[in-house]
């Protein structure tokens, strides 16, 4: 028996009309061809009219019935890019009436609601996608080729590094920066993207040594601070760095030191070291823009998660980054909060 044909554009929902909102609208309008924008979903759509003029086809609905998206046939996924805290009913919903969700980072407040939404949508029978957009940077996809075709030898010890600024205006939004809207600071918000692109290339963390803060230079409730020992299942050794309190505002790194050579990982370059018969410096990938900042202005990174996610459905085949992988970062996250509120290292829950 064969597969019924699925049409050439597909309907797509966005739900949530806020900062990273352009972005999608963005990335949608590059795959027109395929996807279609069918629905934005805000708590005020008048507010979020102001999308249409960034979208490059026929003009969505804005409304703040879910019901526009649950009960139409026409879409097949929504890109859900609301704060944590509203999520459980929202994609309980989406599950429920058989779409597909793509989900903006985090994917909840804590590893408990994260693991609750994995099961939700494991349970409907629904693909769930996490938009880890560093996955998709040239210099991500290019270290990850390196890393696995072998030649680089074991790891021995990883450093990540992420040292961004956000001036106190950021955290004036209502409930950023508390643990009821976001479910943490520095490292659920912003260090979570370099941490899962980190953990795609070292694998599972076994243990962790914590400590999280809050500096004078925010009023805020949770941290924009935080460093930690980790050790790898693997047996190798790093180091983790966060931060939004360093100005000027730094790029994140990932450098990663193997037998053969040390991989540095940057927004837009790759820089390969390589010692031994193959003693040298070779830039893999140069140049790139950067999306470190509160915004994100570039949104090919974006485009090109929906589109992988879109063929993942379409093939019935696992998206970029799954929920259920996702799950490493929460986990990790939760043993360095635990690890600085203990004062002592930590297992990370696995699995």
């Amino acid at each position: 028996m064969t597969k019924p044909e699925l049409p050439a554009r597909v309907g797509v929902a966005l739900i949530g009309a806020g900062m990273i909102a352009p972005t999608h609208v963005a990335a949608l309008s590059g795959l027109r061809e395929r996807l279609r924008l069918d629905v934005v979903l805000s708590r005020h759509p008048e507010n979020a009219a102001y999308l249409s003029d960034a979208y490059d086809g026929t003009k969505p609905l804005f409304t703040s019935d879910l019901s526009a998206i649950t009960g139409s046939p026409d879409i097949q996924f929504a890109i859900v890019a609301t704060p944590p805290s509203v999520r459980i009913d929202l994609i309980t919903a989406l599950a429920n009436a058989g779409k597909h969700i793509l989900l903006e980072k985090p994917v909840a407040r804590n590893s408990a609601e994260a693991q609750q939404v994995v099961e939700i949508c494991a349970d409907a029978g629904v693909s769930l996608g996490i938009l880890f957009q560093h996955r998709a940077r040239a210099p991500s996809i290019a270290a990850a080729q390196l890393v696995k075709g072998g030649d680089l030898g074991k790891l021995a010890h990883a450093e990540i590094a992420i040292p961004l600024w956000r001036d106190q205006s950021y955290y004036d939004e209502l409930g950023r920066g508390t643990y009821a809207r976001d479910g943490g600071g520095v490292l659920l918000t912003q260090a979570i993207h370099t941490i899962d692109l980190a953990l795609s290339f070292t694998g599972a963390v076994s243990s962790v040594q914590g400590m999280v803060a809050t500096t004078v230079l925010h009023e805020m409730e949770a941290e924009d601070m935080a460093v930690a020992g980790l050790r790898f299942a693997n047996g190798a050794v790093g180091s983790l760095t966060a931060s939004t309190a360093s100005y000027p505002h730094g790029a994140e790194t990932i450098t990663l030191h193997y037998e053969h050579a040390t991989l540095r990982i940057g927004t837009g370059t790759l820089d390969v070291f390589w010692r031994g018969d193959r003693n040298g410096h070779e830039v893999v990938v140069a140049g790139g823009a950067s999306d470190n900042g509160p915004v994100v202005a570039k949104h090919e990174w974006h485009q090109a998660v929906i589109k992988d996610f879109a063929d993942a459905v379409r093939a019935g085949t696992a998206p970029m980054v799954t929920g259920r992988q996702a799950l490493a970062s929460h986990h990790l996250i939760t043993a360095i909060e635990t690890s600085s509120r203990d004062g002592r290292i930590v297992d990370v829950l696995q699995g």
